[in-house]
């Protein structure tokens, strides 16, 4: 028995020693830059090979093919009369069964094909249209460019894409030709098109709304007969998405359906989860520990209005917020927002207990998120020391756009803001506010961004104790001066108290360098006061961080250190978790 299975094993062995003799084929190519290596390489039979076993005579049959495969190589990239110029293969030798082959290719690319005249022939009225200009303008190869087979494809795959996306959906290509001399080295491009009718856009229609017939009508941004746009089909679809009203939404252009060139819509609808519940927990150290939750229900009724309730409970700041909001959508995506606050804020320098109702229009405007309205707010409070009770009813109204690729982590983006507050004889007193603030992000290297603040108020008012802590100005904190403690900057009272002031001016820098893809260090500067009149007094802060990308936004561990002020020295801890804008 044991002999018969070392004779059953010796002859596995002789059966599979040609195989084990064979050897897997290492390329080398040279005469022509990366690039064109690489298009040889990815046309050659032997590339395959680089990690299979070869035998001599399957090594003599690739290697046959080798000159013209270069040749066909290289051909789309404008080297019509490439060659090899010197080649071999060769065996290395060794003691080991799994030796390899060496190919070895000397290329001369030769003298380029240029391209020597570019004709490109488009109808005036399908070229006057923005998106078609573009795509002709940006064809290329131009004229004197070395003729690229790859950039001539996209090219005219981009003009016929500009013509479909502006309604021309029987456009086609009546001429698309290549005249290349290989003995003079050039190329002439012809190219044109009958973009024929131009489509418009018609009625849409929608399937699965929870809502009554006509209310989706107002998401659409075109009127019956407009011309035929991608882009507005994409609009329609980011509206309808961004309304969150629903888990699905398919907008499907019908052409085969359109009826003297008007394209009927077909939008596909579900609804999404009605009600949404949130809850977690916070720290920062100008709030302390905390919790927060939340309701939100998507839509209340068969018209799409919403309703929110948020919460938060901390250690030195309790606020609830309820409102009602009834979306009138159209081009502005406008709103009517009515809501109900209450505030609980116990800080260093001031302790307030206020409630505050709201009603307002928002839109969109120019690009801007906008808002009008009125508030009224009315509390109790203490500040410095002094208590304070007043009821105002004043104008609102701000201004606000943000850009930023990923929220949760911005690399080049920035942030601008203004509100302005206005309250009349209503009020316990008049004032006037304005408040602007801006953020600038941006990735100097691939690991390393800056990140550049800045905030400003003015506030004109006939009685300044007439105002709660919320509209007066302080500076000091986790998002304003680090280094001081939060809003513990600000003009003081005879007791040496910090009451606020009636302007603000801040600005922040802030340098950080990631070591790991989610872990980097932070160096900042900070400086600026909350003051009035003129009274501006510098207050400024260095200091340095820890930073970590967690899946809500950065989470940032800042020490700062302030500098020269009699009021504040030593190390202050600064804890914040959340988006940079």
């Amino acid at each position: 028995m044991a002999g018969r299975a070392s004779r059953v094993l010796l002859v596995s062995l002789l059966t599979l020693a040609p195989v084990l003799a064979q050897a897997s084929v290492q390329v080398q190519i040279s005469g022509i830059d990366k690039v064109l290596a690489a298009a040889v390489r990815a046309n050659l039979a032997l590339t395959p090979y680089a990690d299979r076993a070869v035998s001599e005579p399957q090594m003599r049959r690739l290697y046959a093919s080798v000159p013209d495969e270069v040749r066909k190589a290289l051909e789309p990239y404008g080297y019509f009369g490439a060659r090899l110029v010197a080649g071999s293969y060769k065996r290395a030798t060794g003691k080991t069964a799994d030796e390899n082959w060496t190919v070895t290719l000397h290329i001369a690319a030769g003298t380029p094909v240029r391209v020597t005249a570019l004709q490109l022939d488009m109808p005036a009225d399908a070229l006057q249209l923005p998106a078609v200009h573009r795509a002709v303008r940006a064809f290329v190869p131009r004229t004197g460019a070395i003729l690229d087979q790859a950039l001539y494809t996209r090219s005219k795959q981009a003009v016929m894409a500009a013509l479909q996306a502006d309604g021309y959906l029987d456009a086609r290509a009546t001429q698309h030709e290549i005249a290349v001399n290989t003995a003079t080295h050039r190329a002439v491009i012809k190219l044109a098109w009958a973009p024929g009718p131009r489509y418009k856009l018609g009625a849409v229609t929608f399937t699965g709304s929870q809502f009554v017939p006509g209310f989706l009508q107002r998401f659409v941004p075109w009127r019956v007969g407009e011309f035929y746009s991608q882009d507005a089909l994409l609009q329609l679809q980011q509206r309808l998405t961004g309304a969150d009203y629903f888990a699905m939404v398919e907008v499907n252009p019908e052409p085969r359906q359109a009826r003297d060139l008007v394209v009927p819509v077909a939008v596909t609808v579900a609804p999404a989860k009605r009600t949404v519940y949130s809850a977690g927990a916070l720290y920062g150290t100008d709030t302390g520990a905390g919790i927060e939750a939340g309701v939100r229900r998507r839509w209340l009724n068969r018209y799409g209005h919403k309703a929110a309730l948020d919460t938060l409970l901390a250690q030195r700041l309790k606020t609830a917020a309820l409102i009602y909001t009834i979306p009138r959508p159209g081009q502005d995506n406008k709103a009517f927002n009515f809501g109900a606050n209450w505030l609980d804020s116990n800080t260093a320098t001031s302790r307030s207990r206020t409630l505050g109702l709201v009603a307002n229009e928002s839109r969109e405007w120019r690009g801007f998120s906008s808002s009008f309205g009125l508030d009224a707010l009315s509390g109790d409070y203490v500040v410095g020391g002094e208590n304070g009770n007043s009821t105002l009813l004043y104008a609102e109204a701000s201004l606000g756009k943000k850009k930023g690729a990923n929220p949760v982590y911005v690399r080049n983006g920035w942030a601008v803001s203004a509100v302005g507050r206005a309250g009349g004889p209503l009020s316990t007193t008049a004032f006037t506010q304005l408040a602007l603030d801006g953020t600038w992000i941006h990735s100097l290297a691939p690991r390393d961004r800056i990140i550049l603040r800045g905030d400003a108020g003015a506030t004109w008012v006939q009685d300044f104790n007439a105002l709660p802590p919320q509209l007066r100005f302080f500076a000091g904190g986790d998002r304003s001066i680090r280094g001081y403690g939060y809003q513990t900057v600000g003009p003081r009272n005879a007791q040496g108290l910090v009451i606020g002031g009636r302007n603000l001016l801040v600005a922040s820098a802030t340098y950080e360098h990631y070591f790991l893809p989610k872990w980097g260090v932070a160096l900042f500067a900070d400086g600026g006061d909350a003051f009035n009149g003129s009274a501006f007094q510098m207050h400024q802060a260095i200091g340095f961080g820890l930073r970590w990308i967690s899946p809500v936004g950065p989470v940032r561990v800042d020490f700062g250190f302030p500098i020269g002020d009699r009021h504040a020295h030593g190390l202050s801890l600064h804890i914040s978790i959340g988006p940079d804008l």
